[in-house]
Order: structure tokens, then C-alpha cells, then sequence
């Protein structure tokens, strides 16, 4: 059974919006981002951008910046973070708004911004020692002392946010009342994706942004899209049922993802994420989220996991309610999915679907988005404390919390070797003992 735990254990911050989008800034920073809207009932819009650490008991939020963002709320975002610069997506109705995000770090050698300083050195140097704050926290005796040290580094060596406006464009056309639901920037970075009311997938240059594509796609709102880690395909799921999976270069439609429901019932896709398959670099696995159509009955909601290859389903497991959110870690090896109606949060194996973690009622409302916290260092060390796995979630309740699964005990080999051979020593004095 999977271990739960009380949901105001993990609140990290509190902010006065409600959040509908959450995104690793780096490997330590996570943005936030929602708002009211355009009604003046004076809730801002905007985002947040925290800083994540470990302080040796628990996990830790600082705020850094906060961006408003007039009257247009934030719906979805994406980022795509290199060692030139950071790019912020945001969807804000019917556009598509960019954002340059330049770190300053201050320290008491002064200060660097953007990328670049006046020593050989130059940011990506004086970053990574920034980052030497968090260690990747495995078990061992050091490591609260090393999160001791790690924190007064951290207060030593401090990185802010500028933000500048930069292009917008526009990527929904519906008639009535546009708005993008979902925009993606591939693994490569070359290719942005955005989807939204009039159900089409359009594919633009990245980061000029510039209409590659235009599909098609769907004959109602699109509800989530997501590239193949090798930037080759992309899937999108939408309101009229189907979930398809695009190739690019030459964009065609490669194959839908069908299955057979439980009979008498119908299902339509909520979310979609694709994730590694550990120890197969060229490998990957398809999840998906599956919600009754009908609100009413006894249907339960589905985490399910495909073959993109073949478009078939692999396996599924059945959750209680209907089913708001998803999340897969950077390597692939956990999957977490947030529900609709009780708030809860629960981390599964991503290759069993077996259920590690739970924690019912982590939110009031709904779960709007989750992040697991990498574990791939992709800008500096990550940031995991002594835990094996954790993901930060969002709601409407204005709350970010951090879920963190403990590592699992499990016996050495030898153990379980020595205690047959003992098992069976017994037995086999046991079977002499009786004249067996």
C-alpha cells in the first residue's frame, strides 16, 4: 500500500492568485503562473519564480521575483532554458507571449547579468558554484551537515530574475472568445507548439516564431499536447476524443491511440506527457490521462501507459476520480498525476504503474499543474534533499506544494539468498527431526 501522507505537510508558498501553470525554471527555480483575469475583482495576474532548496529537514521556498501581467491571466506556459539565455512561453488568451528571463547573480565579488561578465569566467562558471548549494542529497551521514554548508553558500550567493517583454503572436483564431490552451517547445528547442479552441496544432519556428504548420488537427478544443523527447513526433489529445501522434518533417498524422473501454462507458483524453525509458536512450513510453465522459455513474478515472510506436495500449490502472493533472520526472522512472475533484496527489512507478506515494486532499480544489524537481543536471545539481523522488503541485486554492516520496527499503540480494538457504536448513532438520 502506498504510504500517505497530511497535505499541509508540503506547502511551500502561498501566493494571491489562483495558479494554472507550473514550470522548472532551472534546476533550483520553478515558475508559477495564473491570475484573476480581465474582471476587476483586483486578484493580479502574473507569475512568481521561487527558489527550491533542502535545509536539511525539509524542503524550502523563497520567492525571487514576482512579474504582473495586466489584465491578461497566464493559462499555460513553457520554457526553454540554455546556457545562452531563458525563454518564457506564456499563453495569455488568444496569444502567445515571450518573455526573456536574464538571471543576475549577486555575490560579494558584485554582480553578472545575462549570461556575461567582464572575467574569462563568464556566468556558466560562476553559476554552477552558485548551484553548489544543493547537493543531489543522496542518503549517507553527511548529509545534513552538507545542507548545512550548501545553505550558508546559498545566502552567500544569491540569482534574481529580469524580466523583459519581448514577441507575441497570436495562436488561436476561434471566432468567439479565442484562447490558447496549451503551448510546447521541443527537446531541441527549434520547434514551438501551441494548441487551443479551434481545435487546430499549428507548429512555428522557434524562437522567431514563425507559422511552420498549420493542422487541422481536431474538431473541438485541443486539451494538451506534448513532443517526443527525440523531437520527432507530437501528440495531441482534444474535447472531440482522440488522441493523435503527429510525425514532423513532413508533418502527417503517424497513428491514433485507440483502445476499448470498459463496455457502456466513454472516455475522453485529459492529459498526455511522454517519458524515457530508463537504461534505452532511444526509447520512450506514452502516458495519458482518461476521464469519464459522463459525470455521473461509478466510472473512475485512468492513468494509462502506451507504446507510441504502435499507438496500443500497454497498461492502465484505474483511479477513483476523475483525474486534473500530469507530470513524468526528467529520467522517466516516476509518474504523477493530480485529480480533479478531492485535490489529491499520488506518484506511481512509471514502468509497473504501481503507486508509491498518495497524499489525498493536498489541495482544496483541484490540482492545476505538477513538476517533479529534475534530477538531471542539466544547469547544476538538483535538488532532491534526502528523498528519491519529489513533485511540486498548484491549484486554484493559490497554494504550491512539494510531495516528496522517502527512499524504499529493500533487503540486499545476500539477505534474501541467506534466508532461503537458512529456510530450507531448517526445514530439512525439521523433516529429520520427524523421520521424514
Amino acid at each position: 500500500m502506498a504510504p500517505t501522507r497530511k497535505p499541509n505537510e508540503g506547502l511551500l508558498a502561498r501566493v494571491n492568485f489562483p495558479l494554472y501553470a507550473i514550470e522548472m525554471l532551472t534546476s533550483r527555480h520553478v515558475l508559477v503562473a495564473g491570475g484573476g483575469g480581465a474582471s476587476k475583482t483586483g486578484v493580479a495576474n502574473g507569475f512568481e519564480i521561487y527558489e527550491i532548496y533542502h535545509n536539511g529537514e525539509k524542503y524550502v521556498a523563497d520567492e525571487i521575483v514576482r512579474h504582473e501581467t495586466g489584465p491578461t491571466v497566464v493559462m499555460n506556459c513553457a520554457i526553454r532554458n540554455d546556457e545562452k539565455r531563458t525563454l518564457l512561453l506564456a499563453g495569455q488568451e488568444s496569444h502567445c507571449q515571450m518573455y526573456l528571463v536574464n538571471p543576475i547573480i549577486s555575490s560579494s565579488d558584485g554582480e553578472i547579468v545575462g549570461g556575461k561578465s567582464d572575467s574569462a569566467d563568464g556566468l556558466r562558471k560562476r553559476k554552477n558554484v552558485s548551484y553548489q548549494s544543493q547537493s543531489n542529497g543522496q542518503v549517507g551521514s553527511q548529509t545534513n551537515n552538507k545542507n548545512q554548508n550548501n545553505e550558508k553558500d546559498r545566502l552567500r550567493k544569491q540569482i534574481r530574475f529580469e524580466i523583459k517583454t519581448g514577441d507575441s503572436v497570436q495562436t488561436d483564431f476561434t471566432e468567439s472568445e479565442p484562447l490558447q490552451r496549451v503551448v510546447r517547445i521541443s527537446p531541441n528547442g527549434r520547434i514551438m507548439a501551441t494548441g487551443g479552441m479551434d481545435g487546430h496544432l499549428r507548429l512555428w519556428n522557434f524562437p522567431k516564431m514563425t507559422l511552420l504548420s498549420d493542422i487541422s488537427a481536431h474538431t473541438k478544443e485541443i486539451d494538451d499536447l506534448d513532443f517526443s523527447p527525440d523531437s520527432k513526433y507530437i501528440v495531441s489529445i482534444a474535447k472531440d476524443g482522440l488522441g493523435v501522434i503527429w510525425s514532423i518533417n513532413p508533418d502527417k498524422e503517424s497513428r491514433k491511440l485507440t483502445w476499448n473501454p470498459p463496455e457502456g462507458s466513454r472516455y475522453l483524453f485529459k492529459r498526455c506527457r511522454y517519458g524515457l525509458i530508463e537504461g534505452q536512450k532511444d526509447k520512450h513510453r506514452l502516458f495519458t490521462l482518461a476521464n469519464p465522459f459522463s459525470k455521473s455513474g461509478k466510472s473512475k478515472g485512468l492513468l494509462q501507459q502506451w507504446n507510441p510506436d504502435l499507438g496500443r495500449l500497454t497498461r492502465a490502472v484505474e483511479i477513483d476520480e476523475s483525474l486534473a493533472a500530469l507530470a513524468v520526472r526528467d529520467d522517466g522512472r516516476f509518474v504523477a498525476v493530480g485529480t480533479m475533484f478531492s485535490g489529491s496527489v499520488s506518484i506511481y512507478i512509471a514502468f509497473s504503474l504501481q503507486r508509491v506515494l498518495h497524499i489525498p486532499n493536498a489541495h482544496a480544489m483541484f490540482v492545476t499543474g505538477l513538476e517533479f524537481l529534475p534530477v538531471t543536471n542539466f544547469d547544476g545539481p538538483a535538488v532532491t534533499g534526502d528523498t528519491e523522488a519529489a513533485v511540486l503541485s498548484i491549484s486554484v486554492d493559490n497554494r504550491v506544494c512539494v510531495h516528496s516520496l522517502q527512499y524504499r527499503h529493500s533487503f540486499p540480494a545476500w539477505v534474501a539468498i541467506f534466508a532461503i538457504v537458512l529456510i530450507l536448513f531448517v526445514t530439512f532438520c525439521f523433516c529429520s527431526y520427524i523421520g521424514l
